[in-house]
């Protein structure tokens, strides 16, 4: 049997910390290594505890978890940083911040210490996250990840028609990834909509498409229902609603609640599926980071109905759960490295063939 994943708790609230624990000490797979009440103290154990996960809380006395990110990086390269907090406008963009500071993922915890034990999807989300790092960590410790390819997956011919609209996928790792991608794409898109699925609370996409306009200059939104799609402008699915597109001319935004789909709401799935229906051939749908299978199946309703499909590499990836599910299920042009999509993208949009294609 593998050893069992370190996870490091930090955080203030002595509730949270007691609680946290007994869920990961009664996971077999899993033992926690260290409970500290701040910043200052999980760095000073840092390296002697070697964890492979830390649980790190935002707001602390003597070192807040922004302070504490980079040294614990510092201390402990190896270890992937969780961040959790309140589900505060003002804790998003901490959080967000977090993520450019090298944090992996985040989660929103309940407001009211009280409210920790009786919110079984608190539990089932950080012990889903925490045992995903885990595993994605340990299979490749000791490896350059260059050194650990996937298999070679089946893969279909671009659509020889220049794609209407963009929809994209991601999740762990995804907001810096989509930061990334979409500065680069910014002088391709002229009037092509960008309509993207990342898995987060309510309150934090708000956040997300805020920044994402800052640092691409794109007109950025949460997504409305009801709201006209207009070529040029980036739409995020809102926290806990699925969106879809709905035909029409021009084609509108549905945000319903729905039950989630591969647990969770926003679903790439179903935003893909919508974008099938209506884009067909001259859909492109980009899957990104992410734990989990998302978009798999809505990346083989884009490719069935002749659009394009791109997975993000495995290289590149902070977790090749999202993206390699994608390439597995044969719907993918391309699975190319993070930096490699926009050229690619904007080639497809300018109505070239990329390059290596017939």
């Amino acid at each position: 049997m593998a050893n069992p994943g370190r996870v490091m708790i930090v955080d203030d609230s002595g509730i949270l910390r007691g609680v946290v624990a007994r869920w990961i000490e009664s996971e077999a797979d899993l033992e926690v290594v260290g409970r500290y009440a701040n910043g200052k103290q999980a760095i000073d154990a840092a390296a002697q505890c070697a964890p492979d996960v830390i649980i790190l809380d935002i707001e602390m006395p003597v070192m807040d978890g922004l302070e504490a990110l980079p040294l614990l990086k510092r201390a402990c390269p190896s270890a992937r940083i969780l961040m959790i907090s309140s589900q505060t406008r003002r804790s998003a963009d901490i959080s967000l911040k977090a993520l450019e500071l090298g944090a992996v993922d985040f989660l929103a915890k309940p407001e009211a210490q009280r409210d920790i034990v009786g919110r079984p999807e608190f539990h089932r989300e950080l012990l889903r996250k925490v045992r995903g790092l885990v595993r994605w960590r340990s299979r490749f410790t000791g490896h350059p990840r260059s050194a650990v390819p996937p298999q070679q997956f089946e893969q279909r011919v671009f659509s020889s028609r220049a794609p209407e609209a963009i929809v994209i996928g991601s999740s762990t790792g995804g907001p810096e990834a989509l930061s990334h991608l979409l500065s680069s794409l910014e002088p391709a898109l002229g009037r092509i909509p960008v309509l993207i699925a990342q898995h987060m609370p309510p309150v934090f996409t708000a956040a997300l498409a805020e920044r994402l306009g800052r640092v691409t200059g794109i007109e950025a939104m949460e997504a409305r229902d009801g709201q006209e799609i207009i070529g040029g402008r980036i739409y995020v699915a809102p926290g806990d609603g699925h969106m879809t597109i709905v035909q029409g001319a021009p084609p509108r935004i549905a945000v319903g609640q729905g039950a989630a789909v591969n647990f969770q709401r926003p679903s790439v799935d179903i935003l893909f599926e919508s974008a099938a229906r209506v884009f067909a051939s001259r859909t492109l749908g980009i899957v990104l980071t992410g734990m989990g299978t998302d978009g798999a199946t809505g990346a083989k309703c884009i490719a069935d109905a002749g659009g394009s499909v791109i997975a993000q590499d495995f290289g590149t990836s902070v977790v090749w759960g999202m993206p390699g599910a994608a390439a597995a299920s044969g719907a993918c042009a391309a699975i190319l490295p993070l930096h490699e999509i926009a050229t690619t993208a904007g080639q497809l949009i300018a109505g070239e063939r990329p390059r290596g294609q017939p």
